[in-house]
């Protein structure tokens, strides 16, 4: 079972926007090598900070809008939103202790 919420162009305001708990929004695809390389990670650290934080991922290609809204260029982009507001930014894979750093950090 995958502890990371899926969501969607449509469940976006309610999941992350209107989250009570912070949420890590990982933009991806099928296609994308590096995402799929940082999947696994993103699924533990979701476990691990359970409570803390939300882990969500948001499929470029079958959500463009909202990930038109926020000008994803490249992909994995991470995004970290508190509040209902964008607070943190990462492009790009790494190992799970950098991944896990960096959403400490702005969370």
């Amino acid at each position: 079972m995958s502890v990371t919420a899926k969501v969607t162009d449509a469940s976006f305001e309610a999941d992350v926007i209107n989250s009570s708990e912070p949420v890590v929004v990982d933009f991806w695809a099928e296609w994308c090598g590096p995402c799929r390389m940082i999947a696994p990670a993103l699924e533990e650290i979701a476990t691990e900070m359970q409570g803390k934080v939300k882990i969500a991922k948001l499929n470029v290609d079958e959500n463009p809008g909202v990930a038109g809204k926020f000008g994803i260029r490249s992909i994995p982009t991470l995004m970290v939103f508190k509040g209902g507001k964008q607070v943190a930014t990462k492009t790009g894979a790494g190992p799970k202790s950098e991944l896990t750093r960096w959403i400490s950090a702005a969370v």
